[in-house]
Formats: C-alpha cells, sequence, structure tokens
C-alpha cells in the first residue's frame, strides 16, 4: 500500500534573530519557490497561527512564513513597538529567507499578505520597500486610523444583547490601553462574542483566553498617539505590487468601506468582496479565498 507523503510538511515553531528580538515563526512548501509572508492582526495579543492555518494549503506552491511580531505571540517581548519596527522586521526576515535559500534574485520580490492590524502593516511596508514585494494581498484592514470610530461604535451596540459583561470604558480600551496584562486578558474575555455571530461557545473562549499571551506594553505602544494616527492614504498610490483586498461584507472592525477606499487609493488593485462572511473572512470562507488567491498569484 502506497502512503502519499506531503513533501514540505509543516515546520515546528522555530525562532531568529532579528533586530535585537527572537522572532518565532513557521514555514510551510518548498524552499525554492515564491516567499510568501504573512502578517498577524491583533496589537499586543495576535500570532502567527491564524493565518498560517487559512494559508497553508499554498504550500504545494509557495514557500510560506508566517511570524508572531516582537511582544506577540511567542516572539520575545523586545521593545521599541512601532509600525516603523515591525516594517524593518519583516524586510530583515525577508533577506533571512533569500539567504537561507540559495540568494537569487528571484525571491528579491516576494509575497506580502496581511489581515487587519497585519493589513496596516502591510501597506506601510509596500509603500516603502515598493520594489521588493510583487504580490500584495490586503485582507480586512484599513488605510488609516479613522476605522476606529464606527468599529467602536459597532462594538458598543453589539455589547448589550451579545456581551453584557462588557461595558463602554472596557470597550474603549480596545483602541486605547489596559491598565495591565491582566486587565488586557479579562477585557477580551468578556467582549470575545462580539466577534461571533452565532454560536459562541463560552468553554473554548476561556481556553483561548487562558492560553494567549497578552502583552498590554506592545499593545499601548502601538495604540499610543504616535503609532495610533496612521494615514497611508496619499501614499498608496506609491504602491506597485500587484494587490488583492478581499473583505467580508459582515466585517464591522473593518468595514468594506475601508476596503474600497484602499482600492481607489492602489492602482490596478482588485477587490473581492464575500458575501456571508465577517472579519475573519479567510476562515469562514476558506475555500472561496484560497481559490481567489490562487488565480491571482497564478497557482
Amino acid at each position: 500500500m502506497s502512503i502519499n507523503r506531503d513533501p514540505f510538511p509543516e515546520s515546528p515553531i522555530q525562532h531568529v534573530s532579528i533586530n535585537g528580538a527572537r522572532l518565532a515563526y513557521r514555514t510551510k512548501g518548498d524552499p525554492s519557490g515564491p516567499l510568501m509572508i504573512t502578517l498577524h492582526g491583533g496589537r499586543g495579543f495576535g500570532t502567527h497561527e491564524s493565518d498560517f492555518k487559512a494559508y497553508n494549503k499554498l504550500g504545494d506552491s509557495v514557500q510560506l512564513v508566517s511570524f508572531d511580531f516582537r511582544g506577540h505571540g511567542q516572539s520575545s517581548p523586545t521593545p521599541p513597538y512601532t509600525f516603523d519596527q515591525i516594517v524593518q522586521d519583516i524586510e530583515s526576515v525577508r533577506q533571512h529567507f533569500i539567504e537561507q535559500g540559495d540568494g537569487s534574485e528571484k525571491k528579491r520580490k516576494f509575497i506580502l499578505e496581511g489581515g487587519s492590524f497585519g493589513g496596516m502593516i502591510a501597506q506601510q511596508y509596500a509603500i516603502t520597500f515598493a520594489e521588493n514585494v510583487d504580490n500584495l494581498i490586503l485582507r480586512g484592514t484599513a488605510p488609516s486610523w479613522h476605522h476606529e470610530e464606527e468599529a467602536l461604535q459597532n462594538l458598543i451596540s453589539r455589547a448589550p444583547s451579545k456581551a453584557p459583561m462588557a461595558t463602554s470604558e472596557m470597550l474603549s480600551k480596545v483602541f486605547g490601553a489596559f491598565t495591565d496584562d491582566n486587565e488586557m486578558r479579562l477585557i477580551f474575555f468578556a467582549i470575545a462574542p462580539l466577534w461571533v455571530d452565532s454560536g459562541y461557545n463560552p468553554n473554548e473562549g476561556l481556553e483561548v483566553a487562558r492560553r494567549t499571551v497578552y502583552n498590554s506594553e506592545s499593545h499601548n505602544q502601538l495604540y499610543s498617539d504616535r503609532e495610533k494616527y496612521f494615514d497611508f492614504r496619499p501614499n498608496l498610490k506609491l504602491v506597485t505590487a500587484k494587490t488583492l483586498i478581499i473583505v467580508g461584507q459582515g466585517d464591522w472592525t473593518c468595514p468594506p468601506s475601508q476596503s474600497e477606499e484602499i482600492h481607489r487609493g492602489i492602482p490596478d488593485s482588485r477587490l473581492v468582496v464575500f458575501e456571508g462572511a465577517g472579519h475573519f473572512v479567510q476562515h469562514e470562507k476558506n475555500r472561496e479565498v484560497l481559490e481567489v488567491v490562487r488565480d491571482f498569484l497564478g497557482i
């Protein structure tokens, strides 16, 4: 009996020293294939796991690399926590995998994917290092901080029916500052049902809150006045990468209007809106999203 073995199995979590920090990452796919780096959302609590799970099937055609930002997940809590520093870390990760491979020029340009906060970082990278990005994929994100007011109002309006323990003071901290890691953990547990339209399981929510690494310092610095009030809209025209923008029609965190604004700003970009999906469209409509991504990348 023959057994079909994956020639490029998922790697365990590894670490690499980048700009003074130890960054946790996983890979999937052929090291000689095109390099694709994914960027997670969730300032102060997100990890590589969600996007790695969503896109690892692309490992049959690309070398997928998903990593935790500094101060997130299993990466070291090494300041500074700024947009600029994360962008520099992405560039160093790209260089690391070029050197790890054959060092050929074909990998200098790569595929960059970012969702939510990761999509904001991806926009800054694609503007700053436009010459390095071959394909840009943005999922459920925004080109400026202005989406926050609408998102906060959505949180407040949904809370009474979905998360009655959540107060307006708690909700305001999501886009502001937490007192410490414990407060951050408790508030995110209290408001977790707001991101699920139906069938929220509180026991699963408790387990997620228990095992998630919450870093209030990185969250607070990334929402400090210096970082919070970003606006890429005037510079989106500098993005030269072939760009795909995807969003769920029901995304109330980064509404489709934000993706439409990015679409208008990036020349020749493509926008795909998925009905029946929200902020986590890459999981809610995984098969359909992967079909669109494969068509976009020609793989």
